[in-house]
């Protein structure tokens, strides 16, 4: 199968730059509900003019609608924003939330449907279960290895999309918080403020690591993967994505018609593949930050991978010109401002005394249109070459004519005027009728959701409805200070307290103490699951499933992995599987999962509006801002294969707890400060959530026992919040995100 080159459009004029340059598809965004909220994207109808555009050239265009939506924005807007798109011929929309994806299946059935790598799909497992839920494609986790992506084409045939080229986020898509605690610009919102390019200081056991110069640990240097195409189309990718809607027009057509030359002389003679110096230089010039890196594809992660001087900012500061402005120049001459024309067939029939007939003819369409009567001269007759030198003319149509045969029998005359009026005509009933082919019919609603929204909030709890307190811990310390709190209901453990040697051994002795306190017990599964783990995770789940009461789960990956096992009954959805509207958390109840957790994104009034039964929120605990596949202390220092914590200082002192899990092989980075609800306990218990829980972290025994005795007290026990209080932020609960 022919591969698919994907180019980003984050514009009308990045659109045509990107098509003229040789992308055989692009992405943009409109409006609303794209993950680059600030690019120049369209209104409706340049948007509607671009799919027209792209379809003319016979070229597809996907709308990036891959943000989390609130109740009201899926309820009120989503169906007006993408009815006009859909009648137009849009040719696929790519989507994070599971709400949206249910929506859209529902309400426009016929629309293909891509999971993005915000999603971030890892494995076989959660690629199966979207693609049976009627996902056609999967955009992959970045951080896929060759071998990983080339398992989920083998294992479930789904359409593969995978990143080539462009930018990198330092923590694995979707899973990434940094942006919207911090300032409220929200990554899930498309909004993200790009933390990790920021100057941080990195410290392992209180001493800083890495040299002065090396202030961006975070900042990862961008992927080109030119050299790796081969490989990756063996790997089964299927469409071949560039990153870039941030980037100027140029950029776009500049990247894109070099990976178009690869593609085409690898497609053309495989064994022969080989890029030219001057071209891998070319990309360079078109941006960069510290070099190339070649991305996860054969890697897991590296020093190398990262722009830790960030040589361009320091250009930047000093003001020193980075671009090759020549470049630039020609690219805009030759794609951005570049007239594409198709190529056409006619025949013109002029005979004296009937009236002039044009046919024409693009790709399956014909069209035929009649003009003025052609009237024997009364002085020159029009030639076979005036006749032709004016209808070539097709101007700024999106047709020229490669072919154009003119029977005629040179005896009659015709105004140019007339000429030009069949031409126009002619071409602009091809054009609508070529268009045609492409626009749907608008399926009738489904009556399930309607533009006249009333907000159902959930219900108030009863005073006599219990609430029932959850703990989630990560160290043995946790669990001793846990256990000895009658109030908890049930206990989360997290799966690096058993992995390693005589995992079975290890589970037994903690399920053991966790019922004997008379208390449930849950294993947590990893934040990130990926092909080198998932045999053990599977092993590990069926041996635990009758001992404990269920397990909590963080990404698709384990929920397609619980599915498959027939154990959805007993999972606990984390909040990196989000529910922010009622349809996503409808999704996850059908399926049959145990409980859903509020996500961490939503403030009050919104979680008011959610549909919150069998829910569960967090009261207190540090927050993850960011799950990345990097390792600070590789980065810094050296990999140990040893858990372990490292300090991220910020440029105002805030310090972020970063916890390397080697088990797993990814950091948690986790916020400077612990979100806590202490004044907030009466409004909490207003919204209708029966399940609280209490997380713990990076604390140790005795500030895990104090926590628990303030958080309890409070919730449970009636007590007054102590005056001198622990610094805590409130997270969204006041705020919210835009």
């Amino acid at each position: 199968m022919k591969s698919e080159l994907l180019a980003p459009a984050g514009s009308i004029e990045g659109m045509r730059a990107a098509i003229a340059a040789g992308a055989d598809a692009v992405y943009m965004g409109g409006e609303l509900f794209g993950a680059r909220a600030y690019a120049n994207n369209p209104e409706e109808e340049g948007l509607k003019e671009a799919i027209d555009y792209v379809h003319l050239h016979k070229k597809k265009l996907y709308l990036t609608v891959n943000t989390l939506l609130k109740n009201k924005e899926l309820k009120t807007q989503l169906y007006d924003y993408i009815a006009p798109f859909y009648e137009q011929g849009l040719d696929a929309v790519i989507v994070q939330d599971f709400g949206v994806l249910t929506f859209l299946k529902k309400e426009f059935p016929k629309l293909p449907l891509h999971a993005s790598t915000q999603m971030a799909v890892t494995g076989a497992e959660g690629a199966r279960l979207l693609k049976k839920f009627g996902v056609s494609r999967v955009v992959t986790a970045r951080e896929l290895s060759l071998s990983e992506i080339k398992e989920i084409d083998e294992q479930t045939g789904v359409e593969i999309e995978s990143f080539i080229h462009g930018a990198l986020c330092y923590s694995y898509s979707g899973m990434c918080l940094f942006s919207s605690m911090l300032g409220g610009r929200s990554g899930n919102r498309g909004r993200c403020a790009q933390p990790c390019r920021l100057p941080y200081k990195v410290e392992c056991y209180g001493k800083k690591t890495g040299s002065q110069k090396e202030e961006y640990p975070l900042s990862l240097k961008d992927m080109c993967t030119i050299e790796l195409l081969p490989e990756i189309l063996n790997a089964g990718v299927y469409s071949l994505k560039i990153e870039g809607r941030m980037k100027k027009p140029e950029y776009a057509a500049g990247v894109t018609r070099i990976y178009r030359k690869y593609l085409d002389l690898y497609e053309k003679n495989p064994a022969s593949y080989h890029v030219e110096k001057s071209d891998f230089e070319e990309l360079l010039e078109l941006y960069q930050r510290d070099g190339f890196s070649q991305g996860y594809y054969r890697q897991h992660n590296g020093r190398n991978m990262v722009a830790l001087e960030n040589l361009k900012q320091q250009k930047k500061e000093k003001g020193v010109c980075q671009r090759d402005e020549a470049l630039f120049h020609t690219l805009k001459k030759e794609y951005t401002e570049k007239k594409l024309q198709e190529k056409i067939n006619g025949t013109l029939m002029l005979y004296t005394g009937a009236p002039a007939i044009l046919d024409l003819e693009y790709d399956k369409i014909r069209v035929s249109v009649e003009g003025d009567r052609f009237e024997m001269a009364q002085n020159q007759a029009l030639t076979q070459e005036r006749i032709r030198k004016q209808m070539m003319k097709t101007g700024n149509t999106p047709f020229c004519f490669e072919n154009l045969e003119i029977q005629t029998d040179e005896q009659g005359f015709l105004p140019m005027q007339s000429l030009n009026e069949l031409r126009r005509k002619g071409l602009s009933l091809l054009k609508e009728q070529y268009l045609n082919s492409f626009k749907r019919t608008l399926p009738e609603k489904t009556g399930e959701q309607n533009n006249n929204y009333a907000e159902s909030k959930s219900s108030e709890l009863e005073t006599s409805e219990e609430i029932y307190y959850y703990a989630s811990v990560e160290t043995r310390e946790q669990l001793s200070a846990v256990l000895e709190r009658p109030e908890i209901t049930g206990v989360y453990f997290d799966s690096t307290l058993v992995w390693g040697n005589s995992v079975e051994q290890k589970l037994d002795q903690i399920v053991e103490r966790i019922h004997k306190k008379k208390k449930e017990a849950y294993l947590m599964l990893p934040y990130i699951l990926r092909k080198e783990k998932t045999d053990q995770i599977r092993k590990l789940i069926e041996y635990s499933a009758e001992r404990l009461e269920g397990f909590l789960i963080r990404n698709v990956e384990e929920l397609g992995l619980l599915e498959k096992m027939g154990l959805l009954n007993q999972a606990v959805c984390d909040f990196s599987l989000y529910t922010m509207n009622d349809e996503s958390k409808c999704f996850f109840d059908k399926k049959g999962v145990k409980r859903t957790t509020i996500p961490l994104e939503l403030n009050e009034s919104e979680i008011k509006k959610r549909e919150n039964s069998d829910s569960e929120m967090i009261i207190y605990g540090y927050y993850p801002m960011m799950i990345s596949a990097q390792c600070l202390k590789k980065t810094c220092e050296r990999c140990e294969k040893k858990a372990d914590i490292v300090t991220l200082t910020d440029r105002y002192k805030s310090r972020f707890r970063t916890k390397t899990v080697c088990d797993f092989c990814y950091n948690v980075i986790y916020n400077s400060i612990p979100t806590g609800f202490l004044q907030e306990e009466e409004k909490i218990k207003k919204l209708g959530i029966k399940n609280l829980r209490i997380s713990l972290t990076t604390e140790r025994k005795q500030e895990s026992k104090e926590l628990l005795e303030l958080f309890l007290g409070v919730y449970k026990n009636k007590k007054n919040v102590p005056k001198n209080v622990l610094e805590f932020t409130k997270g969204h609960f006041k705020r919210g995100v835009e």
